[in-house]
């Protein structure tokens, strides 16, 4: 933990005591487990390299289901984080749909149907009701859509997968996969070829990097709008002066991340709860005030008509009304933060209903008014309420920000636990709410980027033409996965996947060709954006696939471990060590340097390997997964230690107490199942032995668990870690080794390290340091 800084530390403490409850269940569950396992025949499956055998806890029922008392409460709490960016866009859409005015009064009602249609295709249908059901165990993003499909087809391209994971009591794969035709022929294509692997990791990092994008430009466009409405009242006001005090507005809500989406929800709800009721009551009053008619909007035949008047002028148009459906992307992103039904019922009730009502009233004004199209919000606001309205909007902008920067945390925390990002670190600000993280090196890079592009674009116009490719490329790809979301997993019907794609998908693929139209102009930025972050995260996914299989292709064979511990030149200490790994696929190659320079093993010797499923959260039970290397003399054992991309990381002492009361539990139910008849291993204990072989099975069980405590008893757990060096192999292309023995080395170098990320206590860490050639 970082010293002197108190809340996260708090936090911590709240994780600490948190998993310590869990834990009291767990030996509850435990010691059931035990006088269970006496009446039970199992059987152990006995191949090294397929890692452990199978988890005899697991679950298969479901959690419980949240109250509707905490369904009330998150989805209050939405409305202040998640809908900030959609429930703002009033303030800068019909702006930028008529830069140059409007030249037809009925260009109004066709850009307002067009508003309208996008708004219920794509906000309301398209992300409230369909993609909020993609959600992978109540996580939402590109990433979740990527390890859903992952986990329905092989198309991860790690080498760490394997069969036990499937029965982890959450990894839902309760759908057959075979089932139809369809589905089988489209999953088969998919694994079957790896171009089209490459191309769905290419294509989730892209949606990841436009959603960061989207992190950048949503807190720069919002406050600027919302503070560059004063002029209307106050004209002395320069650009500049706007400028600069957008960005100690944008300086100010980054400082204020590190408390979490909990208090920030609970502080930032009732603010956008006012506006959201105010925009809609302003828009109900110009509505009747002005132009009643504009209600004919609803018919379609007024977007075909605007585009007959406007031809390219309307395709171009597209570009603005795109903005109308910022922060819809962010309903799905933010799921993980708060649950379904939430974002359901504040959708409904709140959102939909006064976002729809402000661009109504807009148009309403702007019929009798069209030469206030440049600032259409708030000349349109009544004047004995504007002080009023500026003030809130400026508040409600401040707070729409809120949305894509916990998006971004959410996302990166998945990005990272799947391999694809740089290690950072992610600090969990709720413990009653896992999916709530902050991860303050994101938080800086965001803070920075965001001051750089309100210093360098001053204006809303720029912007809005980056922020509309951004928001294209995420609505387009989530499409993509949605429709294999579709075919594969839900098997839904054809023809319903035909209308999905030639309504939502065709209309997401016309607006991002209008706004790729606009990338000269202000829309390159999200381009840049998302090469950057691409390349880092491309750069860091492949250097980690060559080190692992370099690993998995030099792994230690389970007779050679067995040579190495019994080598009578190698000398058994009193203690306990845990060697960390990240193979799950036999023994790191490192062992073997380790054992050649120093001689020496600990009596009890668990090799561990930190393992991501592609599922949010792995329950605590199914969190370990042991298995004994043979003989049982050597007291080695192997540990695979799963977490989901949601789970927090707990402190060195809690994950210890977990370890070794799980250890134990292993050790007695493994010499329960070999003194079985008929098993593989009964052999071992009455051979070997004899005076072993007459000791009943609670007596061999608690002699070995004896030898634990015993090797505890001589002091704190010993930390063995590879600090592996990766280069390039003899022969490489220029290209690779300016990837492997720089690029990624630096990446490496740069970011928190794995015994900081697993707080592992350093007074008892050993590194022991290799080169790869990969």
């Amino acid at each position: 933990m970082e010293v002197g800084n108190p809340i996260e530390e708090k936090r911590s403490r709240e994780e600490y005591h948190g998993d310590q409850e869990i834990l009291e269940e767990q030996k509850d569950d435990i010691s059931k487990g035990m006088d269970m396992l006496s009446s039970k025949t199992l059987a152990i499956r006995d191949f090294f390299d397929l890692e452990a055998s199978r988890s005899f806890t697991t679950n298969q029922g479901s959690y419980p289901v949240d109250g509707w008392k905490t369904i009330m409460q998150l989805a209050f709490q939405s409305i202040g984080v998640v809908y900030g960016d959609l429930g703002t866009s009033p303030l800068y859409v019909l702006p930028g749909i008529f830069p140059t005015g409007i030249k037809h009064n009925d260009d109004i009602l066709g850009v307002l149907s067009l508003i309208f249609y996008s708004l219920m295709l794509i906000t309301l249908i398209k992300y409230v009701f369909i993609v909020l059901a993609a959600n992978d165990n109540g996580d939402g993003g590109m990433f979740a859509l990527y390890s859903l499909l992952c986990r329905h087809a092989k198309l991860s391209l790690a080498s760490n997968q394997q069969a036990e994971d499937k029965e982890v009591s959450n990894y839902r794969l309760d759908v057959p996969n075979r089932r139809l035709k369809r589905a089988s022929f489209v999953k088969s294509m998919l694994e079957n070829n790896q171009t089209i692997k490459f191309f769905l990791l290419f294509m989730t990092m892209l949606g990841t990097s436009m959603v960061l994008g989207d992190g950048i430009l949503t807190p720069c466009i919002s406050v600027l709008s919302a503070v560059g409405g004063v002029k209307e009242a106050a004209s002395g006001l320069t650009d500049n002066m706007i400028m600069w005090i957008s960005v100690g507005i944008l300086i100010a809500l980054f400082q204020i991340q590190r408390f979490g989406t909990d208090k920030i929800g609970y502080s930032f709800a009732p603010i956008l709860t006012i506006w959201f009721l105010s925009i809609g009551s302003v828009g109900l009053y110009n509505f009747f005030k002005y132009d009643p008619e504009v209600i004919k909007a609803i018919n379609p035949m007024y977007i075909i008509q605007y585009f007959k008047r406007n031809k390219k002028d309307a395709w171009i148009s597209l570009g603005g009304v795109i903005l109308c459906l910022t922060g819809s992307e962010a309903l799905f992103a933010d799921l993980g933060h708060f649950s379904v039904r939430s974002i359901h019922i504040s959708s409904c009730t709140i959102v939909f209903p006064s976002v729809v009502l402000a661009y109504f009233g807009q148009a309403s004004y702007l019929r009798q008014h069209s030469q206030d199209a440049s600032n259409a919000f708030y000349s349109s606001v009544p004047k004995p309420i504007y002080w009023l309205m500026f003030v809130v909007a400026v508040m409600a902008a401040i707070i729409a920000s809120q949305s894509l920067i916990s998006a971004s945390f959410s996302i990166i925390q998945q990005s990272l636990a799947l391999g694809c990002f740089p290690r950072v670190k992610v600090v969990h600000t709720s413990s009653k709410y896992k999916g709530q993280v902050y991860v303050p090196e994101i938080n800086t890079i965001l803070m920075l980027a965001c001051v750089g592009v309100t210093l360098g674009f001053k204006n809303t116009l720029k912007i809005g033409n980056a922020y509309g490719i951004a928001v294209a490329f995420v609505f387009t790809i989530t499409s993509t996965f949605l429709v294999l979301v579709m075919v594969i997993i839900w098997k839904t019907n054809l023809y319903l996947i035909v209308i999905y794609a030639l309504s939502i998908w065709l209309l997401e693929l016309l607006f991002l060709s209008s706004v790729l139209y606009k990338s000269i102009d202000g829309g390159y930025l999200p381009l840049l954006f998302a090469l950057v972050t691409m390349t880092i995260m491309y750069l860091w996914n492949y250097g980690y696939r060559k080190k692992y299989s370099y690993e998995l292709d030099n792994k230690v064979s389970p007779v050679k471990l067995v040579e190495i511990a019994s080598e009578t030149s190698i000398h058994r200490i009193p203690g306990l060590a845990l060697f960390y790994t990240e193979l799950v696929q036999g023994i790191s190659p490192i062992f073997t340097h380790y054992v050649a320079n120093v001689p020496a093993l600990h009596l009890v010797l668990v090799f561990i390997s930190i393992k991501s499923l592609p599922i949010s959260t792995v329950p605590l039970e199914d969190r370990f997964l042991f298995k004994r290397v043979e003989p049982r003399e050597l007291s080695i054992f192997r540990c695979i230690v799963r977490y989901g991309y949601k789970d927090a990381r707990t402190e060195w002492e809690s994950f210890k107490e977990m370890l070794i009361i799980r250890l134990k539990y292993f050790i007695r139910k493994d010499v329960f199942m070999s003194r079985l008849p008929g098993t593989t291993n009964m052999a071992s204990y009455e051979s070997d032995d004899k005076e072993v072989s007459r000791l009943s099975t609670e007596e061999i069980a608690q002699m070995e668990v004896e030898k634990v405590d015993e090797a505890l008893n001589v002091g704190d757990i010993v930390h063995l870690m590879g600090e592996s060096e990766v280069v390039a192999s003899k022969g490489s292309s220029f290209l690779k080794k300016l990837v492997i023995n720089y690029a990624y080395n630096w990446l490496r170098r740069s970011v928190r390290q794995v015994d900081e990320i697993f707080m592992i206590p350093r007074k008892r860490l050993l590194k022991v340091g290799m080169t790869y050639d990969v």
